[in-house]
């Protein structure tokens, strides 16, 4: 839902008007912040100041039309509405044609400078909704790790993608929790012509059939409060992403699927519909056609979104990407932590290798940031299968015991005693540890002899 947005930053070089018409927007519900000239209300705005500007024109030094020059290469997007108390009409004209929000000619009445105050801020509410939008797909992007990998099955994947994301259809990818359903949907998105709009995350999920129309048509003013944009409003001429839509009840199902038939919507306070074109992007865990012959799922919506199906791989069927996509996450976490990336021992290779990752890509994920934390437990390191001449678990056990070893005496540069208080053993065990191992403190010192 839009953030509501009501800061108004009011310029103005005479102070009693400053302070009257401060008074009036604080009592119709805005913060104000006043200043009494434009160079002192530049100071600490950025690109994303969550509010708008109100200046007067007819200021000494920076007047209100230098100001708006200032904001508006600043941040093209922030509203500024700009006051005079002269009918200057080429001023007000060369304004708005540079981009100012709106114009006003004093005198105003409090409810005409409201109302405009108040689309000034839903304007600006959208901006930066948008804005963080397009972050959170530039991350997506940036840390895109359920794409990852080289094997048959992932190259398939990525060029269905990239034919997929160029004919910009409505599709439906079936895939088991945990393989990367949301990480395609935001590649077909990114790689497709709706690009540069919005993608719009719907978790069915967590719909609430008394929220549905306010989640997807908005809400109406409420006295000076700004319209709340709906989800299909922000959607509109970007991509739709319904999360587990298996999971929507019928009710819903039937007044999702009228909506998108409908290709028109009416936002909430408005006088007529608006056109709604939409690309959608359905996922689910399960299979739809079984659910559909129960009269579970609607057959309608069902076909509409089923036209085009991308399944996705469990991490089992493509075991070759498991130790990139695992030294991926771990220096991912150690990047986040500000920690040096540990080794990776023989019984944790094992573990990557043996095990099946039921919850595949999100358990992966917990295994590596366990790892980074140093909190790998052994009694999960699961036994690979049994082949000629390969290693048992006591073995890889043994390899893994000596690979702590060796990084304690690293971290301590061969000091024996500091590493045997590191590793919290007896110094009869350890030391039986390193004839067992044939391990040497003094390979890894550093100069000075260790104390042991």
């Amino acid at each position: 839902m839009t953030q509501t947005i009501r800061t108004v930053r009011l310029v103005d070089d005479d102070p009693d008007l400053l302070m009257a018409l401060s008074q009036s927007l604080k009592l119709a519900g805005f913060a104000v912040e006043p200043f009494g000239s434009g160079a002192e209300a530049l100071i600490g705005l950025g690109p994303d100041y969550p509010g708008i500007v109100l200046s007067d024109v007819r200021m000494p030094g920076m007047d209100g039309m230098d100001l708006f020059g200032r904001l508006n290469a600043l941040d093209p997007d922030l509203p500024v509405i700009l006051l005079t108390g002269h009918a200057d009409v080429p001023m007000a004209v060369a304004a708005l044609k540079r981009g100012a929000y709106d114009f006003l000619s004093k005198p105003v009445g409090t409810d005409q400078l409201a109302a405009a105050l108040n689309r000034a801020c839903q304007s600006r509410a959208l901006v930066i909704e948008n804005r963080a939008l397009r972050r959170q797909q530039q991350e997506a992007l940036a840390q895109d790790t359920r794409l990852i990998g080289h094997s048959a099955i992932m190259q398939n994947l990525r060029d269905s993608i990239e034919r997929l994301a160029a004919a910009g259809g409505d599709l439906l990818l079936v895939g088991p929790g945990g393989s990367g359903k949301e990480s395609v949907a935001h590649a077909l998105h990114r790689q497709g012509p709706r690009r540069t709009r919005a993608f719009v995350h719907v978790a069915c999920a967590a719909l609430d059939e008394t929220r549905f129309e306010a989640e997807f048509l908005g809400l109406d003013p409420s006295g000076r409060q700004a319209r709340s944009a709906g989800r299909l409003e922000k959607a509109h001429r970007g991509t739709l992403y319904l999360d587990e839509i298996d999971l929507l009840s019928p009710g819903l199902q039937a007044r999702l699927m009228g909506l998108i038939e409908a290709g028109e919507f009416w936002p909430a306070g408005a006088a007529a519909p608006r056109p709604l074109d939409l690309c959608i992007i359905a996922s689910t865990r399960r299979d739809l056609q079984p659910l559909v012959r129960e009269g579970l799922f609607r057959g309608d919506l069902y076909y509409r979104l089923a036209g085009v199906v991308l399944t996705l791989p469990p991490l089992r069927d493509r075991r070759e990407d498991i130790p990139e996509l695992f030294r991926h996450f771990l220096l991912e976490a150690c990047t986040r932590l500000d920690i040096a990336p540990p080794v990776i021992p023989a019984a944790v290779s094992a573990r990557l290798a043996a095990h099946d990752w039921p919850g595949n890509l999100r358990e992966l994920r917990r295994f590596a940031e366990a790892h980074a934390l140093g909190m790998t437990a052994l009694d999960r390191v699961a036994e690979p299968a049994p082949e000629d001449g390969g290693r048992g678990l006591s073995e890889m056990v043994a390899e893994y015991e000596a690979d702590l070893i060796r990084e304690a005496l690293r971290l301590e540069q061969g000091n024996a005693s500091r590493a045997l208080a590191r590793l919290r053993l007896p110094r009869k065990t350890f030391y039986d540890k390193l004839t067992r191992h044939g391990i040497r403190p003094a390979d890894f010192r550093a100069g000075a002899p260790a104390e042991d």
